[in-house]
C-alpha cells in the first residue's frame, strides 16, 4: 500500500513514517507540506494521503479540496492536533475516509488507515459530534485571503499570490471581518482559527 504522508514538523514526520513502514504493506513516502504533495501527485500514485491540516502553504483540508477538484478519489486520512468543530465538519464536506487526533495510540492510526483503504470511513464519535457545532460563514475565497493576511502578507501581496487584483482582495478581507464581527483582519483570523474554519 503506497501511503503519502504530509507533515510539516520534521521529527513528527520522521517517526510516523518509520512506524509506518513497520507494516510490511505500508511504503510511505513522506514530504513536508501540501505544495510539495500536490507536486507528487501529479506525477505518481498513491493508495492513501494522510495529512496534517495546518501546515505552511498549501493546508491538509486544501490539499484534499484540490484532488476533489481534480476528480481524484484518494483515500484520505487527516491527522490532527486540532478537534475544532470547523475542521471536522470541513473534511467531512470532502468526503475525509478517516480523521484522527495525532495523540490516538500507533495501532489505532494501522487500523484506520488499513479501514479507510478498504472503503470504510473512520471518525470518532465525538469528534463527529463536535462538527455539529457553529456553522462556518466563510467563503473558500474569504477563507484564503484571511489565511494569506494571518501569515502577514499585505493586500497587494495575496492579491499577486490569488492572481486577483487587490480590490477584490480588500473586499474579501472585509466580507469576512463582517462576517466574523472582528476589528479587524487581525482579529477576524485569530476567530477564525479559535474556530477551526482558518
Amino acid at each position: 500500500m503506497k501511503i503519502l504522508l504530509a507533515e510539516d514538523q520534521t521529527m513528527l514526520r520522521c517517526a510516523l513514517a518509520k512506524l509506518l513502514e513497520l507494516e510490511p504493506e505500508f511504503r510511505v513516502t513522506a514530504v513536508s507540506d501540501g505544495g510539495q504533495a500536490q507536486a507528487l501527485l501529479r506525477e505518481q500514485t498513491f493508495d492513501i494521503l494522510l495529512t496534517d491540516i495546518e501546515m505552511p502553504g498549501v493546508s491538509g483540508l486544501e490539499l484534499i479540496a484540490w484532488l476533489r477538484e481534480h476528480n481524484n478519489p484518494l483515500a484520505s486520512v487527516i491527522i490532527t492536533t486540532f478537534n475544532r468543530a470547523g475542521f471536522i465538519r470541513r473534511a467531512l464536506a470532502l468526503d475525509v475516509g478517516g480523521f484522527l487526533l495525532k495523540d490516538a495510540p500507533s495501532d489505532q492510526l494501522v487500523d484506520v488507515i488499513y479501514r479507510v483503504h478498504r472503503g470504510e470511513r473512520v471518525i470518532d464519535n465525538d469528534l463527529a459530534l463536535q462538527a455539529l457545532g457553529d456553522q462556518d460563514p466563510l467563503s473558500d475565497k474569504e477563507r484564503r485571503a484571511l489565511r494569506l493576511a494571518h501569515e502577514g502578507l499585505s493586500s497587494a501581496q495575496i492579491a499577486q499570490r490569488l492572481c486577483l487584483s487587490e480590490g477584490t482582495i480588500r473586499n474579501y478581507l472585509s466580507e469576512a471581518i463582517s462576517k466574523l464581527g472582528a476589528a479587524n483582519r487581525v482579529d477576524a483570523a485569530r476567530i477564525a482559527r479559535q474556530k477551526g474554519w482558518l
